[in-house]
């Protein structure tokens, strides 16, 4: 399928502590840099859908007193999941053992290097029977903006139907459509609608296989890491597959490579049919279940983004991603301005991905799920405060320096992922992460477009600068956002709140 975005795991749902028992104070708890994860629409909406945890029950005793290293900021501990006891593997390799991943993984890793492959194909295709650069961009383009159409109006595939069967027939209707471009007869028009047409599927795909990744791998810390290899294979993709789409191109027709892709979409298709288990679909009646799928769709759409909670975290993975493609968006012309060699522009265009690469594996593989807890806030906070260096209009050294750095800020999504998961009803579970997908993958075009927009009337330098320093404002604005729907600060407030009615009635 087409290219994964960067994108979104949990601790399981725990039951909320008893009344009875006390929170820490409130300075305390304001000084955390971690709001936790999140109980939201599942607590109000549908309570019995979360399975009791150990200790749960109202005949059960109070928890125990916290003992040393836990607290507050601690998430919830991680429910048993596939590959878990004293001697499992541990990290990535932990996330490796477990067979179904290892098909979803070579399933994206085929899919997502022939997409690369093909997008590179096709624009040549197109330049080549019209001469035309702008329907070349256009090619492009229209790999981003069906995005939010498909992610709006379809996102109710992802739980109306299981799992497998939605991915397999979303590889098979994407082979299907690139097999039409190769037909010799396929006019321009027709190459651009099919496009569109595979774009509009990809959110529906992405977001269905999120989805399912949490029924793989459990909602805890190896769906944290599976996610994050997911991210890690996207990012390589793009420096990789670039490369071997030139090389192909260099012994084969453009629709030659595009051939690639079929094959790509059928072993996909194969591997996830083959290599998944079949599991039920996740709608039940609540949460928009029932009716036709635009009004599915359109439902959860609602009941996503009407929850603050889940809200804030969505706007917490779009609004970095959409400044930080300024840099890249502008690659070409700042190479320019400073008079940077072709093989510098393709430094400068790799720089982003090397560093959100290392920082992803360093994160994933080196912290705990509490320290990645820990850092999601002050990270995203900070992440784009390396472009203000294009203020003073670095030379190459230090631009490929700052981009590497808001490359690496991006490694706070492993944690976010944990919070939103934990965030979202299982039933409304797909369509969220349909939507989330098509709303990252729409504002990284909206950002490309606006820097562009901006570029003509400043110099490029001040415009990236200036992407930094909004999008900076922007972020700390949302960092509160984030905390104040902080479930546990929450909590607090209305126990305090009613402890102060209490005493004023007295």
């Amino acid at each position: 399928m087409p290219t994964d975005s960067p994108a979104p795991a949990d601790t399981p749902r725990t039951p909320p502590a008893p009344a009875a028992q006390v929170p820490a104070p409130f300075p305390e708890r304001a000084a955390l840099p971690d709001p936790g994860p999140a109980r939201t629409l599942r607590d109000t909406d549908s309570p019995a859908t979360a399975a009791p945890g150990p200790g749960s029950g109202p005949d059960l005793p109070a928890p125990a007193a916290p003992g040393p290293g836990s607290g507050p900021d601690l998430p919830a501990p991680a429910a048993p999941g596939p590959g878990s006891g004293p001697d499992a593997p541990r990290g990535y390799r932990a996330v490796f053992a477990v067979a179904e991943f290892r098909a979803v993984f070579a399933a994206h890793l085929l899919s997502l290097l022939g997409v690369v492959v093909s997008e590179l194909a096709l624009t040549v295709l197109v330049y080549d029977l019209t001469g035309s650069p702008l329907l070349s961009a256009l090619t492009f383009a229209l790999g981003l903006l069906p995005y939010i159409v498909g992610g709006t109006l379809f996102a109710g595939v992802a739980d109306r139907y299981p799992a497998r069967r939605v991915l397999v027939v979303c590889d098979l209707l994407c082979a299907a459509c690139v097999a039409v471009m190769l037909v010799p007869a396929t006019p321009v028009a027709g190459l651009l609608a099919l496009r569109c047409l595979v774009a509009a599927i990809a959110p529906v795909f992405t977001g269905t296989r999120m989805a399912a990744l949490t029924d793989i791998l459990g909602e805890g810390d190896l769906y944290v890491l599976g996610r994050s290899l997911l991210r890690i294979v996207s990012q390589s993709a793009m420096l990789i597959g670039f490369g071997a789409g030139g090389v192909l191109l260099t012994v084969l027709s453009p629709r030659g490579a595009i051939t690639v892709t079929v094959v790509t979409f059928l072993c996909s298709a194969a591997l996830l049919r083959f290599g998944t288990r079949d599991r039920p679909a996740r709608a039940t009646a609540g949460h928009g279940a029932g009716g036709t799928l635009l009004k599915e769709s359109l439902s959860g759409a609602r009941l996503v983004l009407g929850d603050r909670r889940i809200r804030a975290l969505m706007l917490l993975f779009w609004l970095p991603a959409m400044f930080v493609v300024a840099p890249e968006a502008l690659a070409a012309p700042y190479a320019d301005a400073i008079g940077a060699s072709p093989a510098a522009l393709g430094l400068l265009l790799c720089a982003m991905a090397v560093g959100h690469i290392g920082a992803e594996l360093f994160v994933g593989s080196a912290l705990s799920p509490r320290n990645r807890s820990r850092i999601v806030l002050p990270v995203a906070a900070a992440g784009l405060l390396p472009l203000l260096v294009y203020a003073v209009r670095p030379g190459l050294p230090l631009a490929l320096a700052a981009l590497a750095l808001a490359g690496a800020g991006a490694a706070y999504v492993i944690g976010l992922d944990q919070w939103f998961v934990d965030a979202v009803p299982q039933e409304l579970r797909g369509r969220a992460m349909t939507l989330l997908t098509a709303g990252l993958m729409t504002v990284q075009g909206l950002g490309m477009a606006l820097a562009g927009l901006a570029a003509e009337f400043f110099p490029v330098h001040q415009v990236v600068a200036a992407s930094g320093i909004i999008g900076t404002v922007c972020t700390l604005l949302l960092v509160a956002e984030v905390r104040r729907t902080d479930p546990r600060r929450m909590s607090y407030t209305e126990e305090r709140d009613g402890a102060d009615r209490h005493v004023t009635s007295r």
